[in-house]
């Protein structure tokens, strides 16, 4: 603990300058970070691609004369027929000499034109060789270090490792290590290095030092090679059906944000383990037509089975998803499959129609053979497989249809099919339906779907955004959808349902507030009588919550959440929860300091009446607990900007429980009532 006070005096001891571009995060991102979080049991993603491409939008805002449709969607603030409209008004009035020129464009309000304000600029091109000059010269160079660790020593470190066949051999930090060169968005070049808690560093299982390594480089818009990935990079194609490995969002509040919408390569330098490849891809573009090929070959964590008997060759009973790589156990999945995958997309647009045909072929060293449990009797098996799709949009006057028909080696169907209207200047609706077979299987996808992975589910959704002036704004979303097979827990075929609605009130800047009404059923095994077999039972869950944002003034706000769910409410595993928090906000412009507070208090009567709340942290990350049983927690967030080259962020957080003796389970219990998190990291820009 001494080494983290000696870096906070040396924190709050030196002066100088301007303060860091922190990552923009609205209210609406926050929700959207929560329910991937919620919907990944707990896991909290690693990909923070979304908060660096934001950030380096401010810094090198997109040129709006020269910006095509892949750039603006880059944003995730405008809708398709937006999108659209924007380019079609260019096509017929020209290049653009003021922002405010953008009133004109149809369907882009006061409230769009603020929101990218910060993002979008017009500005004259440079020439083609001052570019290509200027992009191994005159980029920015950055290095980043961030640590991080539980002060409380879990069971895992505590064991007698002589004894012992299971415990955590390596140090509790975890550690990042990132350095990046970019020019502006056109270039960029980086390594990435990390190791997770409980994982050696420099020896044992990991001599070579750091647990995971990665590297990229990327180039866009070089003649007619728009985008160029050589490493490590994501591939996301139609609506995510056949791949998508990019953050992207499911249902939330932004019920319009149902359409998948990106380029198809991206440069990945995130600290997960698992959603991208590795090798090579590029994308050419000419005119109306663009052509995506890739390759890729790793190795990935797999559970092997090995026969000692050799009576029959050794497989894969499942793929590793976690990244860690602490007990032996873990080390010995590490890298026992390889994975060769190639593909691509060919798509034409013309004018406001796109179309396009997708393709991937996925080959394993080892054949994978899932156990013979029922839920399993259509899961991914063997040793090669193979997704193809065709998909669609088009824009009609204020109607903007698209979708995707996906199939695989073995002929398993997908569809997903949506439709968004601009019914008038203050309503929009969206419209989604998904008819996914049950022996369909994809890999590193992420559909619109209830679940994880598009597979068994059919569904319809629908959505509407009501403004009825500038300070108002409703929000609301139905979800109606089956899954016809077993799904793991839910041992017979199954229906559910979905609802929110939000009631958002800003009428100027510095006053938010949203309150919102969720509620949602879905079907899971239940047998608290022990009976021979688990009936299937809906079990609802309620959920209400009010959020307030006041500005005091320009460097001061303040924010109090309020939520409360019921589980079950009225059947045998009713339980109910209530999580109340206040958040001190301190962001002066132009100052070398800034950070923040939070206290909250949260009680619930189990697990399944648990609630989540993001958490303000330090550049490029965000932490998204989950909450039960009773107690206080607090963090203190702060940023201090030494000079315009270096820059400096702290958070400590700690959890105080009511009435607790063992926190966690596993390897992961702890001792006491209080669990604690400490984190520094250390940014510098040359």
């Amino acid at each position: 603990m001494r080494i983290f006070f000696v870096w906070l005096i040396l924190f709050l001891v030196t002066a100088d300058i301007s303060a860091q571009v922190a990552e923009p995060i609205t209210t609406n991102t926050e929700q959207q970070l929560e329910n991937v979080t919620e919907n990944n049991e707990d896991i909290e993603t690693e990909d923070d691609s979304y908060l660096q491409e934001m950030v380096q939008f401010i810094k090198n805002p997109i040129e709006l004369n020269y910006a095509d449709a892949a750039e603006l969607n880059q944003l995730r603030m405008l809708t398709p027929m937006q999108v659209q409209n924007f380019i079609l008004y260019r096509s017929l009035v020209g290049k653009m000499v003021d922002l405010y020129e953008l009133q004109a464009v149809p369907g882009w309000d006061i409230a769009t034109i603020q929101k990218l304000r910060p993002y979008i600029n017009v500005s004259i091109q440079v020439s083609a060789v001052d570019a290509l000059k200027q992009r191994l010269k005159n980029g920015e160079h950055s290095i980043l270090f961030r640590a991080s660790q539980v002060p409380e020593r879990s069971k895992g470190y505590l064991l007698d490792s002589s004894a012992a066949t299971n415990f955590y051999p390596g140090s509790p930090q975890k550690l990042l290590f990132r350095y990046k060169y970019t020019y502006r968005n056109l270039f960029q070049y980086g390594i990435v290095a990390e190791k997770d808690a409980g994982e050696q560093f420099f020896k044992g299982k990991q001599k070579q030092g750091f647990d995971f390594y990665s590297a990229h480089i990327f180039v866009r818009k070089t003649g007619i090679i728009k985008s160029l990935a050589i490493g490590d990079f994501t591939v996301n194609l139609g609506q995510g059906l056949t791949q998508w490995q990019s953050l992207a969002f499911k249902k939330s509040v932004d019920v319009i944000n149902i359409k998948r919408e990106g380029e198809v390569l991206r440069p990945y330098n995130s600290a997960g383990e698992i959603n991208f490849h590795r090798g090579f891809g590029i994308t050419l573009a000419k005119k109306n037509w663009q052509l995506t090929v890739f390759g890729s070959y790793r190795n990935i964590d797999a559970n092997l089975v090995s026969d000692t008997s050799q009576t029959q060759d050794d497989f894969i009973s499942s793929l590793q998803t976690s990244g860690y790589h602490r007990t032996k156990s873990e080390t010995a999945d590490k890298a026992v499959q390889r994975q060769l995958a190639f593909g691509g997309n060919f798509s034409y647009q013309y004018r406001r129609l796109h179309v396009g045909i997708n393709g991937i072929q996925y080959k394993f060293k080892l054949p994978l053979i899932k156990s013979s449990e029922p839920y399993n009797l259509y899961a991914l098996n063997g040793s090669s497989f193979g997704n193809y799709s065709f998909d669609y949009s088009y824009t009609f006057k204020n109607l903007h249809l698209f979708g995707e028909a996906a199939f695989t080696s073995n002929f398993d169907k997908a569809f997903i099919n949506g439709i968004l209207i601009s019914a008038s200047t203050k309503i929009d609706l969206s419209l989604l339906y998904r008819n996914i077979s049950k022996s369909y299987q994809s890999l590193y996808t992420y559909a619109f779907t209830e679940n994880t992975y598009p597979t068994n589910e059919k569904g319809f959704y629908a959505g509407i955004s009501i403004r009825p002036n500038n300070a108002w704004r409703i929000d609301a979303y139905a979800d109606f959808y089956k899954f016809p097979w077993l799904r793991y827990r839910v041992d017979a075929p199954s229906t559910g349902s979905d609802y929110l609605i939000q009631l958002n009130y800003k009428p100027n800047k510095q006053l938010e507030i949203y309150t919102r009404y969720h509620a949602e059923s879905k079907a899971i095994n239940v047998n608290a009588g022990q009976l021979t077999t688990s009936p299937v039972v809906q079990q609802p869950k309620k959920n209400w919550r009010t959020q307030i944002s006041y500005k005091i003034n320009p460097a001061i706000t303040i924010r109090n959440r309020t939520e409360i769910v019921w589980f079950d409410k009225k059947g045998p595993a009713a339980e109910q929860g209530f999580l109340t928090y206040v958040d001190f906000l301190y962001k002066p412009m132009l100052k070398t300091f800034s950070g923040g507070i939070r206290l909250q208090y949260f009680e619930t009567n189990g697990y399944n009446s648990r609630l989540y709340a993001y958490e303000n942290d330090v550049l490029y990350s965000f932490s998204i607990p989950v909450f039960y049983d009773k107690g206080l927690r607090y963090y203190i967030n702060v940023n201090y900007d030494v000079n315009k080259k270096i820059a400096l962020w702290l958070k400590w957080a700690q959890t105080l429980y009511k009435d607790k003796t063992l926190i966690g389970s596993g390897l992961d219990e702890i001792k006491g009532a209080t669990k604690s998190e400490i984190k520094l990291q250390v940014q510098y820009k040359f």
